[in-house]
């Protein structure tokens, strides 16, 4: 007898032809109702075997007593726990992130960056009282421009020292949490 040429599918062909959701397919293969194959494009479900072992699968289920409903309304409610679960997780994962200073809460972004533009405001502002004395004595006007070329290139330089900084961010997230940092921790027990 003649092998059958193998009708190789992905999961989401599956999902589709099954009427599941691809994440089913997926439990389903864990569980070892379908079988898949190693391919050059990596696992893929082999259409007839797949199709075979799922008829078996819900003749098997059907005679152990649960009407079809029933079992579509457990497999309902465990994808959706598992949805709950892996967003529970999700979650679980962005806040160990932000603790970890890999990422950052837009509100602490907004707060740092506006503490830089007042800073940057303050620099600018404070330009005209320490230059004043000194450009009233100057009588050119080129002599002037050099002169104000120079203390901008200081305050721009002085801007060019601004680095991240993860300690800020931190910062942020402990007051935010309300935890007390080591050193606050130490002092009050010293004043009482």
């Amino acid at each position: 007898m003649a092998e059958q040429k193998k009708n190789y599918q992905k999961v989401e062909v599956i999902a589709r032809l099954f009427g599941k959701t691809a994440r089913r397919i997926y439990q389903l293969t864990q569980d070892g109702v379908l079988p898949t194959e190693p391919t050059p494009e990596g696992n893929r479900y082999d259409l007839l075997p797949t199709v075979q072992r799922y008829i078996q699968y819900l003749e098997e289920k059907n005679k152990s007593g649960q009407p079809a409903a029933v079992t579509e309304k457990l497999e309902k409610k465990l994808d959706a726990e598992i949805k709950y679960k892996e967003a529970k997780a999700g979650k679980a994962k962005l806040e160990l992130d932000e603790l970890k200073g890999k990422l950052h809460r837009s509100e602490d972004i907004e707060k740092i960056t506006n503490e830089l533009v007042f800073s940057v405001r303050s620099m600018l502002l404070a330009l005209p009282g320490r230059v004043a004395m000194d450009l009233a004595a100057i009588n050119t006007a080129p002599a002037v421009s050099e002169y104000m070329a120079r203390h901008v290139a200081a305050l721009l330089d002085e801007l060019a020292t601004h680095e991240y900084n993860p300690a800020a961010y931190a910062q942020l997230v402990r007051e935010r949490e309300g935890w007390e940092t080591a050193d606050n921790d130490g002092d009050d027990e010293e004043e009482v």
